[in-house]
């Protein structure tokens, strides 16, 4: 046990191994006093017993969408899967996630030991600024059945994927993991911002009455091969290389919304699918972790704007339109905490990982989501 006193902001942390035991859910009452107290443990909760040393069968959700498609590249190209796993990659398809019986059923089916929720209803900044309601509404539900299925067939670890944005407006810089409740988000994107909040407290409260180790990964801006490259619904950045392609091919001038002031960290798809794995078997806390590059390597929308004409090789004008809001200015993230637990993790560099991600839309464009 290691405890901090004096202090209601430091964890009571315990890790429990048990082998062939079923862990009372009475000793959870008592070891769980306040919100303060987190609990891992590797230890099936429920009546179905799977072996914390075996295999894995591991369920995507959102499995071929920007994160899933690199999870899936990294399980199956890079070695990623270890002996006897099993990784099932969901797309819509397969369920609707925001039916209760819908998501039930496709647990039921696969039977999952682990999860990654990757599933959600996104969107760029201008989406997030007209539809507020509809991102709380579907993204709750979402949350709320993938959740309570997961716990329904016993799953071991759930890993949710949430966002910087859900971080107070109004705060001090960097940001980390404490400071996810501490004030309302910016108001441009408050409704997936508070859905997303919402899953630290799912997981707090199955935590507290079920024993669950569920947790969340907050990454920063993530861009990558099979991103969502619209104009006008996508991020940032692959908005950004769709305009300047179709820019090129025109022969107009690159047209950057707003001032190309704010600044962002950006965090390649792949890095990301590669600390999802290391999360899932290695990170046995239910509070969040923040996964990102470090705060010296944010940028400007300027200076990425500057990188995507670089990296596609664009030779025509670029101009700002600062009619069209900027957003949030800055949301700048600590990674003080990944760096502990995983120090010796290597980035890909920002401009690399551009080129690549370029490269794969031009190779792509008739396919790619746009």
């Amino acid at each position: 046990a290691r405890m901090g006193h004096n202090s209601p902001n430091l964890l009571w942390k315990i890790t429990l191994n048990f082998t062939d035991l079923h862990v009372s859910k009475s000793l959870f009452s008592l070891l769980l006093p306040s919100p303060h107290f987190s609990v891992c443990v590797r230890a099936q909760m429920g009546d179905r017993k799977v072996d914390q040393n075996g295999p894995m069968r591991v369920l995507v959700t959102g499995g071929t969408g920007l994160v899933g498609r690199a999870i899936e590249h990294v399980v199956k190209e890079e070695g990623g899967a270890r002996e006897g796993e099993e990784w099932i990659f969901l797309s819509s398809k397969d369920a609707n996630l925001m039916d209760m019986g819908e998501t039930r059923a496709v647990f039921q089916k696969h039977q999952p030991t682990h999860i990654i929720h990757l599933a959600a209803m996104v969107g760029g900044l201008f989406k997030n600024m007209r539809a507020n309601l509809d991102f709380w509404r579907n993204n709750i539900y979402i949350n709320d059945n993938v959740l309570q299925a997961a716990h329904e067939v016993d799953a071991v670890r759930v890993v949710s994927c949430l966002s910087t944005c859900i971080f107070p407006d109004k705060t001090t810089y960097p940001i980390d993991e404490t400071m996810i409740h501490n004030g309302p988000p910016h108001e441009s994107n408050y409704g997936y911002a508070y859905a997303k909040r919402m899953i630290d407290v799912h997981n707090r409260a199955y935590h507290q009455k079920h024993g669950r180790c569920y947790t969340a990964v907050i990454p920063t801006n993530v861009f990558g091969p099979h991103d969502n490259f619209n104009i006008e619904d996508g991020h940032v950045l692959p908005g950004l290389i769709h305009k300047a392609y179709i820019a090129q091919k025109e022969g107009s001038p690159l047209v950057v919304w707003g001032s190309g002031t704010p600044r962002r960290q950006f965090i390649y798809s792949l890095d990301l699918a590669r600390l999802f794995l290391w999360v899932l078997r290695e990170y046995h806390e239910v509070d969040p972790i923040i996964l990102s590059v470090g705060e010296e390597d944010e940028v400007s929308i300027k200076e990425a704007a500057e990188a995507v004409v670089e990296a596609l090789g664009f030779k025509g004008q670029v101009t700002y339109d600062t009619t069209k809001s900027d957003g949030q200015f800055k949301k700048t993230a600590s990674n003080a905490k990944l760096l502990q637990h995983h120090p010796n993790f290597t980035f890909t560099p920002f401009k690399q990982a551009l080129k690549q991600t370029c490269d794969w839309f031009v190779a792509n464009y008739d396919n790619a989501r746009k």
